[in-house]
């Protein structure tokens, strides 16, 4: 079968197509057939060898932690009805880019009737880590919700619960492109954090006081600016750093403010969570409720452009190889 290997650590040159034998279930597990494989910000940032959050993959390894499509066989110990049901799954830590893919039963997802399989990826992992960050800030109606990366797939999923939820969005990002799709979303505001003014931008929007919730996607110079500009009494949630250095934020100088702060040790305990976000995430999706974003795709044989395009930062919401 078809495959693309990280033959080093590097950039995305270092993905290169190849063959591999077709995978076997184990016991607990699954073959599925991938029509759609998708990946992060994180998975490329591990690819260079300069993630500081997971463990550096054995090389060569196939990338890739989600995919999307048929289960073809299953192992010992699995129900067989699973064969030929469309699912999303969690690979593990690798093994994605491929034309067949292992999962383990518990890490799959059916995918429902109404809902095509490129948007059932799109919504993974991204729609369920969304979820949880709602639901940890506790946002309430009419409050201001400043969504760094807002164009981005995990961003564009945010903008969209924020506004459900009853609260005004300002949507962050670089370039008229993006605030438009911002806008489309049902921003309120968006503002451009590649201006030197845009922590000022954010003032005037929300009235002199600020965001009531940050969602801190960036890190680094930004998000410590988004930070300096959150409302007194308001919640600052950390959940990625694209920019290359989590917002880490001092307890005294957060407690002189009254501003609560939602590091970005909460993704761990998303753990036992995801699977049910997963599935509610899908559900609303295929409800109409909610819009992947699905910016650029890819043919397998193009993986490292798909990379390069999350990594230039060109692409709009959720970048796919289609397999």
């Amino acid at each position: 079968m078809r495959v693309v290997r990280a033959m080093r650590f590097g950039g995305p040159e270092v993905l290169v197509p190849g063959e591999a034998p077709a995978p076997v279930a184990g016991a607990g597990q699954v073959v599925v057939e991938v029509s759609v494989a998708g990946m992060t910000f994180v998975e490329t940032q591990i690819r260079q060898g300069t993630d500081k959050w997971h463990d550096k993959p054995n090389l060569p390894y196939v990338p890739g932690t989600v995919v999307a499509g048929r289960v073809i066989a299953v192992g010992a110990d699995v129900d067989p009805n699973w064969t030929g049901r469309r699912v999303v799954a969690r690979t593990a830590s690798t093994g994605g880019f491929a034309e067949q893919a292992v999962a383990g039963v518990d890490d799959l997802l059916a995918v429902p009737d109404a809902l095509g399989l490129p948007e059932a990826c799109a919504l993974q992992p991204d729609g369920s880590a969304a979820l949880g960050l709602v639901e940890n800030a506790r946002i309430r109606s009419g409050e201001w919700v400043l969504i760094e990366a807002a164009a981005g797939s995990l961003g564009s999923l945010l903008v969209q619960l924020v506004r459900a939820s009853g609260a005004r969005v300002i949507g962050a990002a670089r370039g008229t492109r993006k605030h438009d799709l911002i806008r489309r979303l049902g921003a309120d505001a968006v503002v451009d954090y590649s201006e030197p003014d845009w922590t000022r931008q954010v003032i005037a929007v929300t009235g002199g006081a600020g965001p009531d919730v940050v969602f801190d996607g960036v890190g680094g110079k930004i998000g410590r600016a988004a930070f300096e500009v959150t409302a007194r009494g308001g919640r600052f949630s950390v959940h990625g750093a694209s920019s290359g250095t989590a917002t880490v934020i001092d307890p005294a100088q957060a407690q002189q403010r009254g501003v609560t702060v939602i590091g970005i040790e909460q993704l761990p305990a998303f753990g036992p969570h995801m699977l049910r976000w997963g599935a509610q995430i899908m559900a609303e999706a295929a409800a109409g409720r909610i819009r992947p974003v699905i910016g650029q795709t890819f043919p397998l044989e193009r993986a490292a452009d798909a990379h390069a395009a999350i990594e230039n930062r060109s692409g709009l919401g959720k970048t796919l190889l289609l397999i």
